[in-house]
Order: C-alpha cells, then structure tokens, then sequence
C-alpha cells in the first residue's frame, strides 16, 4: 500500500509517518501544499490513499481535493480528510466533493487504524 501525506506542517506529517509506520506501512509520499501534492500524486502512482490537510497555503486541500476528483486518472485513490475542520457542515462538504472519509486532528493510533481498515 502507498500513503500520499499532504499537510504543511512538516511535524504533523511526520506524526502520522510515525503512526502509519508502526502500522507496518513504509512507502509514503509526501508533500506540503496542494499544488506540490498534485505533482508528486502525478510522478507517485499509483498511490492508494492520501491523507489530506484542508487548510494549507498555496492550494488548500480541498481544491485539491476536486481536482483529483475531476481526474479518471486518480477515481482509484482514497482520499482522507485529515483536519481540524470539525464542523459538520465542512464534514459534509468534503464528503459530497469526493473525499472517501474524514479524519479529525489530533488523532490517535485506534483512529487511524480504524479508518485504514487494518
């Protein structure tokens, strides 16, 4: 299996490295904007699932998120929003614009499991 991580925060991403790892997961990608994430998505394939930050500078995660969706190319990657954004109303939109499911931070080993399927 092959994580894309995509968050601005260098320490959040090496977080969830850290936790996806212990898992028994290691091939990993990783990017720190949208735009950049758009890129290594492209050169990375397949790539089965990204966990994907909302707020981020450059290009948020969620015009990310439905460029990938406006793509064939990528109909087969999860997408994991992986956020602060609890609010349902954001939860919701994510949803309808194609994210596979969402991820509220900080999270714990369990949740991550969980939402892997693991």
């Amino acid at each position: 299996m092959k994580i894309m991580l995509v968050d601005d925060s260098t320490t959040m991403r090496r977080i969830q490295k850290t936790q996806i790892n212990s898992l028994g997961i290691t091939d990993i990608v990783e990017a720190g904007d949208g735009e950049e994430a758009l890129k290594v998505l492209q050169q990375n394939m397949p790539v089965d699932l990204i966990f994907l930050d909302w707020n981020m500078p450059v290009m948020d995660g969620f015009t990310f998120l439905k460029k990938v969706r406006a793509d064939n190319a990528y109909s087969s990657v999860k997408i994991i929003m992986c956020t602060s954004e609890s609010e349902k109303s954001r939860v919701v939109e994510a949803l309808k614009a194609g994210a596979n499911n969402y991820l509220v931070k900080p999270f714990t080993p369990e949740a991550l499991k969980e939402k892997l399927g693991i």
